[in-house]
């Protein structure tokens, strides 16, 4: 019972090893990796390599497919392009098998100690979470050494002996056996390599080890799949089509395993050796043969997982992919191309806006409150698909980018119930009560209507790119629209003097809306603040002491 333990002990170490390797690589890397991945895709020879370098630091194709499953969800890679990164990243994953193979024993304890020593002088940056990948490394191999350790009481036993032979020479049951423990362990790597490590102990025929190490590799497509299972259809036709390029494999390698077999007996001398040459060999071959069908297969998936037209719930979120969640900087850029559909919704509403106070459109009006709902409901969602990134996994700059998604969307939801909040006003006291701007006065909010446009599609330019040119620009908006404020507001007091009779009737809702417009703009021109505060262009200077007094006026009231 006590070695049965140690075994199981070994086995989780192994899987923990694996997973921390993965997580603190996409936390160190997960910009650059998906920078390689994109500019890959140029041909199939640049996608395969890029696929095979990026897994064998990741150690894991899974990961490696939920990124490009990601590119193909938003339209940026076709899913041929993608089929070819998966080929090079599952060999990728099979040449770490070899080189964990080896005897690293020496290896074990220097990672660990590096790595310890890294994580603990310096846990949050870059250095730190490199030293945790440097553990995981050493742990990876650690647990390889106990499972061997481990297997050896086990072997001796004639009751294990006795369950080994009475156990079915049957391929397709050790293929299944295979991808069931690849799932659970969420990690083919692990899978392989405990089987490479068992039949060296003799504790598994070398013919069930190679089933084994098929049913690993159909395992990781099966985790892929599952992965992405509640995702678009976009992003489910990758994961579609590696998953039917492995089973193609190992459907055609089942006939040939005795040859094969015969082969790596011949010409490889280690058992362990032999297992992982077979894994390596399946997915180099699966490479050569299939990488002319990845347009084939490209284009059938795309039929089968055709994208779905927009209807009713168009404006529900699109971007927010749950895939990308286990890439940080990935999903931090999905919910930024929500908060841009996000700020679309809202300048729909701000355009409505002026129809609603010229032409006095009630059904306009009603379209309007339903679409500050609609930003509403695109807030929330985002909001909590940023909490579900881990600050913790974030880079200085991806948090910093991370608070400006947050401040964006925030600012977007505040303006959407502003734009609702004056179009029933204008209803309630402009509308039912047939009552009318004056001329002077209605051109002035027109001017002011242009301005808040204007300033808006600058604010979501600054957003996007961050240019901080574009931030002071906006931010110089800001004291224009002030001053502007100011003056329409005199103008207005000066044609109450003159009893000019339709200034008189609306003179409440006049100065309330052009302060309500002043309000929409603060909050546009809030975005170039944080652009500013991480560039270190804003100042101790005239526009951060109106910021700062502003917020502590604020506070007194509250």
């Amino acid at each position: 019972m006590v070695h049965l333990l140690n075994l199981l002990a070994a086995i989780a170490l192994l899987v923990w090893g694996t997973h921390i390797v993965r997580t603190d690589v996409l936390r160190v890397f997960g910009e650059d990796l998906r920078t390689v991945l994109a500019r890959s895709f140029s041909n199939r020879a640049n996608a395969m390599l890029a696929g095979l370098g990026v897994t064998s630091i990741m150690q894991s194709s899974t990961a490696t497919c939920l990124i490009v499953a990601s590119f193909v969800g938003s339209g940026l890679v076709a899913t041929p392009a993608a089929l070819a990164v998966m080929l090079g990243a599952d060999v990728g994953s099979s040449l770490m098998a070899v080189v964990f193979s080896f005897d690293l024993s020496w290896l074990s304890p220097l990672l660990i100690f590096v790595g310890v020593v890294l994580f603990i002088s310096s846990q949050d940056s870059a250095s730190g979470r490199i030293g945790r990948a440097l553990i995981g490394l050493g742990l990876i191999t650690l647990a390889l050494q106990l499972i061997v350790e481990a297997t050896r009481p086990l072997t001796a036993s004639p009751e294990i002996r006795a369950l080994l032979a009475a156990l079915p020479n049957e391929v397709m049951l050790d293929i299944v056996v295979g991808a069931v423990l690849t799932v659970l362990s969420y990690s083919s790597l692990a899978i392989v390599l405990l089987t490479a490590t068992l039949a060296t102990t003799g504790l598994l025929p070398i013919t069930v080890a190679l089933g084994l190490v098929l049913g690993a590799n159909l395992g990781s497509g099966v985790l892929a799949m599952l992965a992405t299972s509640r995702a678009s259809p976009q992003v489910r036709r990758l994961p579609l089509g590696n998953l039917i390029f492995k089973s193609l494999g190992a459907l055609l390698a089942i006939p040939f395993l005795p040859q094969l077999l015969a082969q790596l007996q011949h010409f490889v001398g280690t058992v362990q050796q032999q297992v992982v040459t077979f894994h390596l060999a399946f997915n180099m071959c699966l490479a050569l043969v299939f990488v002319g069908f990845t347009g084939v297969l490209g284009r059938r998936v795309e039929r089968w997982l055709p994208q779905p037209a927009h209807g009713a719930d168009s404006l529900k979120p699109r971007h927010l992919d749950p895939v990308a969640l286990a890439t940080p900087s990935l999903a931090i850029s999905c919910a930024a191309r929500e908060g841009l559909r996000q700020a679309d919704v809202v300048e729909t509403m701000l355009r409505g806006m002026l129809s609603v106070i010229r032409n006095n459109d009630l059904e306009l009006a009603e379209k309007i409150r339903a679409m500050d709902d609609t930003v509403d409901e695109l807030y929330t969602a985002i909001k909590l698909y940023l909490t579900q990134i881990s600050r913790e996994a974030l880079s200085v700059r991806e948090s910093r980018r991370w608070s400006d998604v947050v401040s964006f969307t925030i600012n977007m939801e505040q303006i959407g119930d502003i734009i609702e909040r004056v179009v029933q006003d204008v209803e309630d006291k402009k509308v039912r009560k047939n009552r009318s701007f004056s001329d002077a006065g209605m051109g002035e909010i027109c001017h002011l209507h242009e301005l808040l446009l204007v300033n808006l599609r600058l604010g979501m330019s600054v957003f996007l790119e961050g240019n901080v040119r574009d931030a002071k620009k906006l931010l110089e908006e800001k004291a224009r629209f002030r001053d502007l404020e100011h003056e329409y507001a005199a103008n207005h007091i000066g044609r109450l003097r003159d009893n000019t009779a339709q200034s008189i009737e609306t003179s409440s809702l006049h100065l309330d809306l052009i302060s309500d417009l002043k309000r929409i703009n603060s909050h546009i021109c809030s975005i170039a603040y944080p652009i500013l505060e991480s560039a270190g262009a804003l100042r101790e200077n005239r526009i951060r002491h109106s910021r700062l007094t502003t917020q502590q006026h604020d506070e007194t009231v509250t």
